[in-house]
């Protein structure tokens, strides 16, 4: 478990430390070093850095040619990077990534929030949370790219109960094959350096 001294020190004021820790235990990683690489919906093995230029290094290797996500949130490496050179060691730097993260995960989580009608009823709260880790994980949420859209502003984030997935992991199981096929093709086409992670459509069908 990350230390919720760090969450409470890091993390966006606009999540309570508890969605927090869900978010991160869904859709993040225990490791502040850790980079995940797709290409498409394949994930690439990399070697797991040991530092953080390792990392680093790792993550410019990858960063246009495919989808790289860093560090105890997963931060979309590529958001905001016109070239490689532009990377900054915040990335795998514990503090700083949940910091970075967590603002960008409640601005995703307002565009969900408010797609919904900013609902009250405690059991569509899961839904809403569902929706927003997938969107965090895909990109785009009902066709927009989410990491790059404008923040709705003055959303209130409820806060739904945590639910258990019977053991199944968040990034591998049921919500990843609805993400699919929420992404839009004109998507899945876009530019390598999009932050989103790149799903190919072939062979999925419409939304669970």
């Amino acid at each position: 478990m990350i230390d919720a001294a760090l969450i409470q020190q890091c993390a966006d004021k606009a999540l309570k430390p508890e969605i927090v820790e869900m978010f991160i235990e869904r859709a993040g990683s225990q490791d502040p070093l850790a980079v995940t690489v797709r290409s498409g919906n394949r994930v690439v093995l990399v070697p797991k850095p040991t530092a953080p230029d390792e990392a680093l290094a790792l993550i410019r290797d990858n960063l246009g040619r495919n989808t790289v996500r860093v560090g105890i949130t997963q931060y979309p490496a590529g958001l905001g990077i016109m070239e490689a050179g532009q990377l900054k060691p915040d990335l795998v730097d514990a503090c700083e990534n949940i910091r970075m993260g967590t603002a960008l995960f409640a601005k995703v989580y307002r565009i969900v929030t408010k797609w919904y009608g900013n609902p009250t009823a405690k059991d569509v709260l899961p839904q809403v949370f569902d929706d927003a880790i997938i969107a965090w994980q895909t990109g785009y949420f009902e066709g927009v790219a989410v990491f790059r859209a404008e923040d709705p502003g003055d959303v209130k984030l409820a806060q739904p109960e945590p639910v258990r997935r019977d053991g199944v992991d968040a990034q591998d199981g049921p919500l990843e094959n609805r993400a699919e096929s929420a992404v839009p093709a004109e998507a899945v086409a876009s530019d390598a350096n999009k932050a989103g992670i790149r799903i190919d459509l072939t062979g999925i069908g419409g939304r669970h």
